[in-house]
């Protein structure tokens, strides 16, 4: 009897101890992770977008001779996705899609006609107000938010001050930097994309628009057909206004298009190049310590390294790469300097950090004197404004200590639409309901709580045109990859189109393909050798299902305005920004004003 009630008794006791150790350990583990979950809500986010980047620029992607140690100290302690996907192979469209969530075809924002961008600040087309940016979504939450750089997106719709496509109407408190881009144009010197582009073209206008003129005087004067010569003189003075200000519009590029803004005004037009990257990182910098109390959203959009290219004193000449390789390297610092701003304010584990670029390197770039301007995309064939591989694999490093895993690796399709559902429910904000969101969370991704990604069709676009589809099914390691069209690079054994400067998307630019182009990434990845029904036995059920997909696609699209058609596209006078007056140029740059009122007041 004593044993069994000495026994009873100590098992009570043990069993008393293992439920306050079971308890303790279950309040614990709530507590980590409620700990978790907050860390996890509502962080800062920032954003860094380069322009015209090449993923074998960097590093981290195995570039061997350009020196990025802060880029690639994302890689180092965050996650590489080796698969990341610009949503369109140009500036314009594929910026509308990263903001959006969604494909720029949806919103208007890719071009049927031949220019795919915009290219003056007096255009009326742009991001329309009816979309919905995750800026706007998470300055709803609570988020300071803030723009700095390169907007390209669309400025003003009927006046030069109704600012209906600027970032201060899509979401962003803060601006400071330029509604268009960094063009050849903009940088005395670099010479001009307009002639580059359109020097054929232009020439031979002018040729059929003088013989045309010539003939009819000709068989006038000889009395065949009787041409009035009131007609005749209506023609040459059209042609010679239209000469003149053609003349004057591209001789005055510089002061019309090229200024940079701080929210609705001016400060300084013409840009200035010098210390342009310094000041864009100043700017970012003082965004982040005015917000260390409470979330914030930093986009930092670099004009780096679209050309006209540019680097300080501090950078010029040190890469082994010209011009091109010191942007590059000055572009790293300053991704260093916002690393460190986060370290020492204390908010790098509060903190998501993205660094990507809008599209691959524009391999066709070469100035006048014959200095490789553009950049290396590694492997993939083709690049900017191309959705061959190398137009549109482009770097996607993410960081986020403690919350994501380090030193990752991931080799799954993701997208640049992909930041907008993700950075929307971190900020605890809900998606949108009554449009479809083309982008899916990273985050599952990230954490490793799944391991193949959401996607699995991606639809690429050649301007408004599908122009290539990517189908990784499920369960599978395949990558298919179909071309219905593809450009027709010149010269033929080139890797791009450098008479024309770029690639275009339509008629005797493209050879369509019937059965279309297709490729398996996971063995191919440098689309070298397109399959065949020979050489593929599924062949034709991997187009079948593709091509159902394409149908689903289609079916899902709806018809909007047409944001970069040639009347939105074109140079309208009375939407003209200007700091001071046309009879002064355009002039102005309280810019330098302000940073020598701040060295005097120093």
């Amino acid at each position: 009897m004593f044993l069994l009630y000495w026994g009873a008794q100590n098992w009570t006791q043990y069993s008393r101890k293992k439920m306050r150790l079971l308890l303790f350990l279950i309040i614990c583990q709530r507590a980590i992770k409620n700990i978790s979950s907050h860390s996890a809500s509502n962080p800062n986010v920032i954003l860094l977008m380069a322009d015209d980047l090449g993923i074998g620029d960097l590093g981290c992607y195995g570039n061997r001779t350009l020196r990025t140690p802060n880029i690639d100290r994302l890689a180092k302690e965050g996650v590489t996705l080796t698969q990341h996907i610009a949503a369109s192979p140009l500036c314009t469209p594929s910026r509308a899609a990263f903001l959006t969530g969604r494909y720029p075809i949806r919103s208007g924002m890719a071009a049927f006609s031949r220019v795919g961008v915009f290219l003056f600040s007096a255009s009326s087309g742009g991001l329309p107000s009816e979309e919905i940016t995750f800026s706007k979504l998470l300055r709803q939450r609570g988020y300071s938010t803030a723009l700095i750089g390169k907007w390209h997106l669309g400025m003003s719709c009927e006046s030069s001050n109704d600012f209906c496509h600027h970032p201060l109407s899509h979401g962003f408190d803060y601006f400071y930097g330029l509604t268009v881009t960094n063009l050849r144009d903009c940088k005395a010197g670099q010479g001009s994309v307009f002639l580059k582009g359109t020097e054929k073209s232009i020439v031979a206008s002018i040729q059929i628009i003088g013989v045309t003129l010539v003939s009819l005087a000709t068989v006038h004067f000889i009395g065949i057909l009787k041409v009035p010569f009131q007609a005749l003189g209506y023609c040459f003075l059209i042609i010679a206004i239209s000469l003149v200000i053609l003349l004057f519009f591209f001789h005055n590029f510089r002061y019309l298009n090229c200024f940079l803004m701080r929210n609705h005004q001016i400060i300084q037009q013409p840009l200035s190049y010098e210390n342009l990257t310094q000041r864009l990182t100043k700017e970012a910098v003082q965004f982040i310590g005015r917000n260390t109390d409470a979330p914030f959203l930093l986009v930092l959009s670099y004009l780096h390294v679209h050309t006209a290219l540019y680097a300080s004193k501090n950078f010029t000449g040190k890469s082994k790469h010209g011009l091109y390789g010191d942007a590059v390297e000055e572009m790293d610092w300053s991704v260093g300097q916002i690393l460190d701003v986060l370290e020492k304010s204390k908010l790098s584990n509060k903190t998501l950090v993205y660094f990507t670029s809008d599209q691959g390197a524009h391999i066709e770039e070469i100035s006048s004197s014959g200095e490789v301007h553009g950049g290396y995309n590694g492997i993939y064939k083709g690049g900017k404004s191309m959705n061959w591989e190398g137009g549109i694999r482009v770097p996607g490093l993410l960081l986020w200590p403690g919350v994501i895993q380090a030193g990752a690796y991931i080799d799954e399709p993701t997208s640049n639409m992909d930041v907008f559902p993700t950075v929307i429910k971190l900020a605890g904000a809900q998606l949108p309901y009554d449009r479809i969101i083309d982008g899916h969370d990273l985050m599952p991704l990230l954490q490793g709580k799944i391991i193949q990604s959401k996607h699995e069709f991606l639809f690429h676009y050649c301007n408004a045109y599908l122009n290539a589809v990517r189908w990784h099914p499920r369960n599978s390691e395949s990558i298919w990859k179909v071309f219905f069209f593809t450009p027709n690079f010149n010269p033929e054994d080139s890797n791009g189109c450098y008479d024309s400067h770029v690639c275009f998307c339509y008629g005797g630019f493209v050879t369509r393909h019937d059965p279309p182009l297709l490729f398996d990434l996971s063995r191919d990845p440098e689309e070298k050798v397109p399959l065949t029904p020979e050489t593929e036995s599924r062949f034709y059920e991997i187009l079948h299902v593709i091509l159902q997909a394409v149908d689903n696609h289609t079916k899902s699209l709806h018809a909007v305005p047409d944001q970069l058609s040639w009347d939105n596209l074109l140079w309208k006078p009375w939407l003209q920004p200007c700091c001071s007056s046309l009879f002064q140029s355009c002039y102005c740059d309280y810019e330098s004003e302000d940073n020598l009122l701040e060295v005097h007041s120093g």
